[in-house]
C-alpha cells in the first residue's frame, strides 16, 4: 500500500478491497484508522474468549471469528458503504449475513480488547458506531485495569455493568454462555 493512497479524506469500502492484504486499516464513516499490531497480553485474552466461545457454539448456528475479520456495519452492494471494522471476536448469529469477505451488518456480540493506540476508538468511536449499527452486545476487555464492560443494547442505547476478574459474565445474545473471567486473565499474571 503506497501513502499515496492515503491522501483522500474519505474512504469506501471499495478502497479498503483494493489495498494490500497485508495493511490493516479500519474505516468508520469514511475515516481511516491504520492498525498496529496487538501486544502479547491482548492476543491471550483474545485467544481464551475465541476458544471458549467456539467450544461453545460447537453445533449451533452462530459462529465465533476472530480478528483480521471485516465486518461492514452498513452494507451496500456497490461497496460505497463507510465503515469497515475488524473487531477482536465477533458473534453472528445469522449465517445470511457471512459471505467470502466478512460479515455484512451488525454482528450480534462484539468484543474489543483495549491497547494503549486503540482505547480512545473502542470507547468512544466503536461504542457510538456499533450502537448505531445496532450490535446487541458490546464488550470493551481492558487488559490493565482487568475489567469488562458489558454493553447491552436495549431500544437503541447501550446499558453498561462493569465486571472485574474475579466475577462471571452472562453473554446476554447467547443462552446459558457464561464466562469466568478468571479464565480469561491470568495469562497476564503468570497463573
Amino acid at each position: 500500500m503506497s501513502t499515496a493512497a492515503l491522501e483522500n479524506d474519505y474512504y469506501t469500502c471499495a478502497d479498503v478491497y483494493s489495498w494490500d492484504e497485508d495493511f490493516r486499516a479500519e474505516i468508520i464513516d469514511g475515516i481511516i484508522y491504520e492498525m498496529a499490531p496487538p501486544s502479547t497480553a491482548h492476543q491471550d485474552i483474545s485467544r481464551e474468549l475465541f476458544v471458549y466461545l467456539c467450544n461453545y457454539l460447537k453445533g449451533k448456528t452462530c459462529k465465533a471469528y476472530a480478528a483480521p475479520f471485516g465486518v461492514r456495519l452498513f452494507p451496500r452492494k456497490d461497496l460505497s458503504d463507510d465503515t469497515l471494522v475488524e473487531p477482536d471476536i465477533v458473534v453472528v448469529c445469522d449465517p445470511s449475513k457471512i459471505d467470502e469477505k466478512g460479515c455484512n451488518g451488525a454482528p450480534d456480540l462484539i468484543i474489543e480488547i483495549l491497547s494503549p493506540s486503540t482505547s480512545r476508538k473502542d470507547k468512544k468511536i466503536k461504542f457510538q458506531v456499533y450502537q448505531r449499527a445496532g450490535v446487541k452486545e458490546y464488550w470493551i476487555v481492558d487488559p490493565e485495569s482487568r475489567i469488562v464492560q458489558v454493553h447491552i443494547l436495549d431500544n437503541g442505547n447501550y446499558i453498561t455493568t462493569v465486571y472485574d476478574e474475579d466475577d462471571e459474565v452472562k453473554v446476554s445474545v447467547l443462552d446459558e454462555c457464561v464466562v469466568a473471567l478468571k479464565e480469561v486473565f491470568p495469562a497476564l499474571t503468570g497463573e
